[in-house]
């Protein structure tokens, strides 16, 4: 059965009047199947979802993010890598079945795969808490992208989070720590790291795991610092107020890219992804495979230095960079004050240094004098 959002009342009703034209044994009785109804009616359907998915509002975006029949990790890990083997644990406290880990091959490359599991039934979506990492799903992936930087294997990261997840015992085991450590990994490794934004990504439960080299959205994904309610809720006292906060936080693959927070847009069919998970699935492995050559001939030190000034440069046109190309330059700008107190401490310091230096010559040739008069 087809899931439809509140906006899609009318594709529903066509969908449901090309489901009685296919099938001969309608409540009419035995009838002949009028194909050409079924090829205009199809049609009518096309031009719907083009005209609503070409002006969807930021709230809408939303919804389509969070829809029961999008494409999960699970889904793109099966159908993307080969040789898959996922592993488990932390080694401190346990397992965290809402984020799958593991090496794989892509077109015959290692490849560490990371991604946070929603489910897709009631069973799974409980067993994967929602997506909700706890602090041992972070650790367990600190301790993956560690291994996978020792033997010089890239990362590619699914995101799809609510957020991380709030309870009691997470807080108790650290889940701020775990989630300021797993963004310090990220910063720190000097493979090619990839992440993948293919619905929700919501506030550090996301950047945990995106603080990579490139940052890539799903055409209908959004990524924000808390959700539309979360927000309306704080700014507003009205959590029904999520098509103002949803435009405010411009969480959408358009906005972002706009501001340059992400690096590229990967394009979904009309209608989003659930509607055709094949198509879907041919622009990400042609996205992982053309960023994969991009990086394929730099060096270590070149990819950190790569992702360490793609950071630097969100949000900044002149602010502390004076040459955006080259964050080399990266320097404070000083007012004429704290110019004139470092050159005045600069001074004092050399002309200490220089009566230091003429005190210990003195003493040398002096003590040179006496010795050769006592001889």
């Amino acid at each position: 059965m087809k899931n439809y959002l509140n906006f899609e009342t009318d594709i529903k009703n066509l969908e449901i009047e090309i489901e009685k034209l296919k099938d001969p044994y309608n409540q009419d009785g035995l009838s002949e199947v009028d194909t050409k109804k079924i090829s205009e009616t199809q049609k009518e359907i096309d031009n719907k979802l083009k005209e609503i998915y070409s002006n969807l509002d930021s709230w809408q975006t939303t919804l389509v993010a969070r829809h029961e029949d999008r494409p999960k990790a699970n889904f793109f890990i099966n159908n993307l890598f080969e040789d898959f083997i996922p592993l488990s644990g932390d080694r401190f406290y346990g397992e965290d079945k809402s984020v799958l880990a593991g090496f794989a091959r892509f077109n015959e490359k290692s490849v560490l795969v990371i991604g946070q599991e929603k489910g897709d039934s009631l069973e799974t979506r409980i067993e994967r808490n929602f997506g909700m990492m706890r602090p041992e799903g972070y650790r367990k992936t600190i301790r993956l992208m560690k291994l996978a930087n020792k033997f010089n294997i890239p990362i590619i990261s699914f995101i799809d989070t609510p957020g991380a997840y709030p309870g009691v015992g997470a807080e108790e085991r650290g889940q701020a720590e775990a989630i300021a450590k797993s963004i310090e990994c990220c910063m720190e490794l000097n493979v090619p790291t990839f992440a993948i934004v293919i619905g929700e990504g919501g506030s550090g439960g996301a950047i945990a795991l995106a603080s990579s080299n490139k940052v890539i959205m799903l055409e209908n994904a959004i990524y924000s610092v808390i959700s539309p309610e979360g927000c309306a809720t704080i700014l507003w006292r009205d959590p029904k107020r999520t098509l103002d906060a949803a435009k405010a936080m411009k969480l959408s693959s358009r906005d972002l890219l706009e501001l340059k927070v992400i690096d590229e847009i990967i394009p979904e069919p009309v209608g989003g992804a659930h509607r055709d998970r094949d198509l879907t699935l041919d622009n990400v492995r042609e996205s992982i495979n053309k960023n994969l050559n991009e990086f394929e001939n730099m060096t270590r030190e070149e990819v950190l230095n790569h992702r360490k000034n793609k950071f630097l440069t969100i949000g900044r046109n002149k602010g502390f960079v004076s040459q955006l190309d080259d964050l080399s330059t990266l320097s404070m700008k000083k007012n004429k004050i704290n110019i004139f107190i470092e050159s005045f401490i600069k001074s004092k310091i050399n002309v200490g240094i220089s009566i230091a230096t003429i005190l210990l010559a003195s003493y040398l040739i002096f003590f040179f004098i006496e010795r050769h008069n006592n001889f």
